[in-house]
């Protein structure tokens, strides 16, 4: 069996061809698209597919936007995606819609051993529900149900409940966010751009610039990196230990949100590249900060997923199970 899976975002269209055996996958070829290039998913799905030489029964896409049914529109791309007219441009048999942190939690089947870092070790054979955390351009949050044998991905907007601060210089960042956007969710300060608001909040008593008036608002995030790796003493490198406590305490919600006894897995592309930060205790010391549900969290195990394309495996994992009837 022949499967397309897609990681659908607004900056980039990743595609992929995989060959389904039983329960096993494997990965055939790849490719990247801008997104913003092409009027509608249909022109790259049509360049990769003509390329690849191929056509595939099952297509599963993992999508940047709510999931309506049959329809998705992408949230930062002017894209509406319809699974029925995929399957009848192209033939499929069926097409799988799911949102992006769905398909990453799909994905984490696939996640072996060397693709994943331990920043806690929990509980020895823990199971049980489980959640994905995925801070980039965003913050996503999916969750996994576990049903006593396996578990079942479902999509959320965890990202997007409110921002809880604790102590004076999170509050005075939560101050200066409302001033701003009104509302504070969590995506505001676990982000890129959240990276950026925290440093911003940090030097603005200073007198300093703005990490976008210096760097451009596309490398302002990746700059404060830098300058925190090169002066540990820095206010960047404060704004990534702060970073990095605030992953931890809206990660610990989440896991207290869903029980999820069975693990909190870190996707998306912030942590590997501050894997060094996240490892230094910044994070689990606020990922464990729940008062009295402290020996709960400590059960719970917690891993950073080093595996680049996850969401890619995860969509073409939905499609192949939902061909089985076992989704």
């Amino acid at each position: 069996m022949r499967i397309l899976a897609g990681d659908i975002g607004g900056t980039t269209t990743r595609l992929a061809l995989f060959e389904g055996r039983g329960a096993r996958l494997r990965k055939l070829a790849e490719a990247m698209f801008p997104s913003r290039d092409w009027p509608s998913l249909d022109g790259p799905v049509a360049a990769f597919l003509a390329d690849a030489g191929t056509s595939c029964s099952r297509a599963g896409f993992g999508l940047a936007g709510p999931v309506q049914g049959r329809l998705v529109r992408i949230t930062n791309l002017p894209w509406v995606v319809e699974a029925d007219a995929l399957a009848q441009r192209f033939g499929f048999e069926e097409v799988a819609l799911v949102n992006d942190l769905e398909a990453a939690a799909w994905g984490i089947a696939d996640v072996s051993g060397d693709e994943a870092r331990v920043l806690q070790s929990g509980r020895q054979g823990a199971v049980g529900n489980a959640a994905v955390v995925a801070a980039g351009t965003g913050l996503g949050v999916a969750g996994m149900f576990w049903d006593g044998r396996r578990h079942h991905p479902f999509a959320c907007e965890g990202g997007h409940a409110g921002f809880a601060p604790t102590g004076g210089v999170e509050l005075a960042l939560l101050r200066r966010l409302e001033a701003a956007h009104g509302r504070v969710s969590w995506e505001r300060v676990v982000s890129g751009p959240g990276l950026v608001a925290i440093h911003d909040a940090l030097v603005a008593g200073e007198g300093g610039s703005p990490a976008a008036d210096e760097h451009g608002a596309g490398d302002a995030a990746a700059a404060i990196a830098s300058a925190a790796a090169a002066d540990p003493g820095g206010t960047a490198a404060r704004a990534v230990r702060l970073f990095a406590g605030l992953y931890g305490a809206v990660a610990g919600d989440v896991a207290l949100t869903m029980m999820a006894s069975g693990g909190v897995w870190l996707g998306g592309g912030i942590a590997p590249k501050m894997l060094a930060v996240l490892e230094e205790g910044w994070f689990v010391d606020r990922f464990l900060a729940k008062g009295r549900m402290r020996p709960l969290l400590e059960a719970i195990p917690v891993r950073v997923v080093l595996k680049g394309d996850l969401a890619l495996w995860g969509a073409a994992r939905c499609a192949q199970r939902r061909r089985s009837g076992r989704a």
